[in-house]
């Protein structure tokens, strides 16, 4: 794909992104809430602020100074073509975007972004090979109900359609349960299929996998799938297997924006917002590592007033099964320059911590270099204790791994303890009340 910009090469004084050269064309590299100094145009300005992956300012000299922010990926639009990366290691990127496969799911795609820089043709290649090894295991089936009309009669009399039809006998209304691989799962699969199909330059190996797969889930309709619609589809052992894919496919039907022209796909941009993809990881994980112990709930609706006024909704909630929430978490990618949290952010939490009725509450982020580990205010008055606690996201799988670890079992422990000190203050309460 051939990509013309009107870049110009910044001079040296400006901030820290470049300008490169590669096979689809000359860019800009960027990290996540960097600023560069770029020639523009009016009309390209405009289309890089419509796309919310960056802020756009205008400066002297008919230059912009164009910010990143929580948004990483391939950006190109309007001529400009932006490669925006986050902070943390490229192999932690890949399990972000999906933490429902094991590290020794990804092949090359972690590497290949690492020399490029361009995010969409590694997530592509991430993308098929996930549903290649989905379907690998057989197009998923299940039961439909179908209402039609047929000379053969089928399945049972479909009484109200048939009353419609005004005493007409053939062909009759029936309903019946039809075992079809035309199921929300293959329709979403099918979709984004469909979709990554439409995005120029796709590597020939790759496409040829994602035509495979669509030949796969003939027999699935073709119809237009939004993103919600896949958050919809309950995950059972029966279909538990398809869900990296349905996930990833997600990804992909939210984020992969194609612009035609005259029919033709010219461009395409694929941006994540770190700030979403962080909680999803963060939720996924802690949700395996506390099973059997804690429920994780997320962005339940909680009411900080009386008579259910001023709803919220907390991002984590750790509820026991037994007596009801025992934690509240709230998760942030990005926190101060300082590490040590927002005022907004603790004020969140202390209004999460008094509507709940909890002692502690924890703001989880992800730790860059040089920051300090945790840090806790303690609120005056009340007693409540705003835990600030960081996840490493600089070291390699595994040790994301242990970093999620240690974060549940310090979730766990304080929800052990605060458990203990309700049954003694019970016990202190009821033995008072004996004595008296």
């Amino acid at each position: 794909m051939k990509v013309v910009t009107t870049l110009e090469r910044r001079a040296a004084s400006t901030g820290p992104s470049r300008m490169s050269s590669s096979a689809s064309g000359e860019h800009t590299l960027l990290h996540e809430y960097e600023t560069s100094s770029m020639a523009l145009t009016w009309q390209q300005a405009e289309a890089l602020q419509r796309e919310k992956a960056v802020d756009v300012t205008p400066t002297s000299g008919g230059r912009w100074e164009v910010t990143a922010n929580s948004r990483v990926g391939t950006l190109d639009v309007a001529g400009v073509r932006l490669l925006i990366r986050p902070k943390i290691r490229p192999e932690n990127l890949f399990l972000l975007l999906e933490p429902g496969l094991p590290a020794r799911a990804w092949g090359s795609e972690p590497f290949e972004y690492d020399t490029t820089s361009d995010l969409l043709p590694s997530v592509v290649a991430f993308f098929a090979r996930t549903v290649e090894t989905t379907l690998a295991r057989g197009v998923l089936r299940s039961y439909r109900t179908r209402d039609e009309s047929s000379v053969a009669f089928r399945g049972r009399i479909d009484t109200p359609g048939q009353f419609r039809r005004a005493g007409l006998l053939i062909p009759t209304a029936c309903t019946y349960d039809d075992f079809t691989v035309d199921i929300s799962e293959n329709r979403a699969l099918r979709a984004a299929v469909r979709r990554v199909l439409r995005v120029p330059g796709v590597a020939a190996m790759e496409r040829g996998r994602l035509k495979r797969q669509l030949a796969a889930l003939e027999g699935v309709s073709d119809v237009h799938v939004r993103p919600e619609t896949i958050d919809s589809i309950h995950l059972t052992r029966l279909n538990d297997h398809y869900g990296p894919a349905l996930r990833l496919s997600r990804l992909m039907l939210a984020n992969l924006t194609l612009m035609d022209r005259g029919g033709e796909t010219t461009a395409s941009s694929f941006t994540v917002d770190m700030n979403d993809l962080f909680q999803r990881f963060v939720t996924h994980r802690l949700r395996t590592a506390l099973r059997g112990k804690l429920e994780v709930v997320e962005e339940p609706v909680v009411h900080l007033g009386i008579g259910r006024r001023v709803p919220m909704n907390p991002d984590l909630i750790f509820r026991r099964s037994a007596d009801g929430i025992a934690y509240v978490g709230d998760v942030k990618y990005k926190i101060a320059q300082d590490a040590r949290g927002r005022s907004s952010d603790y004020y969140q939490l202390l209004a999460y911590t008094t509507a709940l009725e909890l002692t502690e509450g924890m703001l989880i982020y992800c730790r860059r270099q040089g920051e300090e580990l945790d840090r806790t205010v303690t609120v005056r008055y009340s007693g409540k204790r705003l835990l600030v606690y960081a996840v490493d996201l600089t070291g390699g799988a595994s040790q994301v791994e242990q970093e999620i670890a240690n974060l549940a079992a310090r979730i766990w422990e304080v929800a052990s303890v605060s458990r203990r000190k309700e049954l003694v203050a019970g016990i202190r309460s009821e033995s008072a009340s004996i004595g008296k």
